[in-house]
């Protein structure tokens, strides 16, 4: 093996470094770390030709309480647009909850003939 030119790569030895050299930081102090809620309300309501829209949204995560609020108008067909696709999402939710239900009832299988 002496006889490949292959060296072996020397070691650095590590690095002496002053404890107050190094900027330690220290973790975040939660001011409740057990407790925390998020809050949101939006409404949205159709008067004239107008759609109004208001959201109020409100968090207290470590320690810090955020609000945030905005009002807007927008056109009367994107109201009805949003209305009409909340409604067929219930009603497609409901079919599906009464579909797993169907098989509880007692009119639910085929009828057969009485037989004498």
């Amino acid at each position: 093996m002496s006889n490949h030119p292959v060296r072996r790569a020397e070691r650095a030895l590590p690095k002496v470094v002053e404890r107050d050299a190094v900027e330690v930081m220290e973790p975040t102090s939660r001011a409740s770390p057990f407790f925390s809620f998020r809050y949101s309300y939006t409404e949205i309501s159709a008067a004239g030709g107008k759609a109004r829209v208001r959201s109020r949204k409100a968090r207290f995560e470590d320690g810090k309480l955020t609000s945030e609020a905005f009002e807007g108008e927008l056109d009367r067909s994107a109201y009805e647009q949003m209305v009409s696709q909340a409604q067929h999402h219930f009603l497609g939710q409901t079919a599906l909850l009464m579909q797993s239900l169907s098989w509880l009832l007692p009119f639910s299988g085929k009828r057969r003939p009485d037989r004498d």
